[in-house]
């Protein structure tokens, strides 16, 4: 099957593969141009580009569908395309890095996403834009810059704007882990914070990383007889508690990805348990995937807020509680600020180093 693919010319060239492009293309003021993606019987992919790309920057827009391998291989061959066709320079807009999450060593795993950007540069991909990656830390991967663009500020106007009595809210961390961000809401809102403490082991553990490796091995002494190296003593999880007041409260519980929606939901379940009358959950990436829909609409949450850096509209039809925030404004003045060779620093105005 061959799909037309929509680009976008404006002395500059934009491929994409997101609804979002109409509203990035209306807002920069630019025509679409055309390529061609398409799957070989064998399931290869073809890339094929309709225009001339030559000396011009190419800006290519790149979501993650659920296919995921998939749409990183054909990003990787439309990067290499325009390379061998001359573009001056090769743009990535990736709204969500697939592989964030992998981006610790855990016992024999890999570093998935230092492979990811790797390929990318070697591609030649010469600038990325980005969203709120998992770890700011992934910037480092790259040998080329690297623009971690914020959506805090859609989802603080929606809270503002969305929310009637937002000032009766408290600002909550599903765990310790997303403490800093939960900390960064609350201090642009003046509202008070919630730490959720005690819960399941999730895989962003300490218990999982590198250092596990090689295994024990058991039954044998150190190397020295007089050299007793201590252990460390195993995580206990406590009861599950919830630092902060939520009786009577709002509760808006905030994170960058929502998946896996299991610990949402025992988040609030806790949350309602301890007073709180209504639970909006707040994330930039909504992946929502398998039954999360489902899952969400039968829950006490009673809304959740995504942006549109990842296509969901077949999850907003199956649960009503799904709200999108659009992002689309942030990239567009990303994009004309880079091809104008204009500073970035108004996007990132007001952010601190823990933001």
């Amino acid at each position: 099957v061959i799909r037309m693919v929509s680009l976008v010319y404006l002395t500059c060239y934009i491929a994409s593969y997101c609804f979002e492009l109409m509203f990035l293309c209306r807002r920069l003021g630019v025509e679409l141009g055309k390529v061609q993606v398409y799957q070989e019987a064998n399931r290869e992919t073809r890339v094929q580009i309709e225009e001339s790309v030559r000396s011009e920057d190419v800006f290519i827009i790149q979501t993650v569908s659920k296919d995921v391998n998939t749409t990183i291989m054909e990003l990787l061959i439309m990067v290499y395309a325009c390379r061998t066709s001359c573009a001056r320079n090769i743009i990535g807009v990736i709204p969500y890095f697939p592989y964030s999450k992998q981006c610790k060593m855990r016992k024999r795993g890999s570093i998935v996403s230092k492979l990811l950007a790797s390929m990318m540069c070697k591609a030649g991909l010469t600038h990325l834009i980005t969203m709120d990656l998992h770890q700011k830390e992934i910037q480092g991967f790259f040998n080329i810059p690297v623009d971690n663009l914020r959506a805090s500020p859609f989802l603080l106007q929606y809270i503002q704007e969305e929310i009637p009595d937002y000032r009766n809210a408290v600002i909550v961390a599903k765990s310790p882990a997303s403490a800093k961000r939960a900390q960064s809401f609350a201090e642009r809102l003046r509202l008070g914070i919630a730490v959720i403490h005690g819960e399941a082991q999730d895989a962003e553990s300490d218990l999982v990383d590198g250092r596990h490796s090689p295994p024990a091995v058991k039954n044998i002494g150190a190397i020295h007889p007089s050299l007793e190296i201590p252990l460390l003593i195993p995580k206990e999880k406590p009861p599950i508690t919830v630092v902060g007041d939520v009786g009577g409260r709002i509760a808006i519980i905030v994170d960058d990805i929502i998946d896996d929606v299991d610990s949402f939901l025992a988040a609030a379940e806790t949350l309602k348990e301890r007073g709180a009358y209504k639970i909006f959950v707040m994330a930039t990436h909504g992946i929502l995937s398998s039954d999360a829909p489902r899952l969400i609409e039968e829950s006490a949450i009673d809304e959740v807020v995504v942006t549109n850096t990842i296509p969901h509209e077949i999850q907003k039809l199956q649960c009503p509680k799904i709200k999108t925030v659009d992002i689309s404004m942030i990239l567009s003045e990303a994009i004309h600020r880079i091809h104008n060779g204009e500073s970035m620093s108004y996007l990132f105005r007001n952010i601190g180093m823990d933001d």
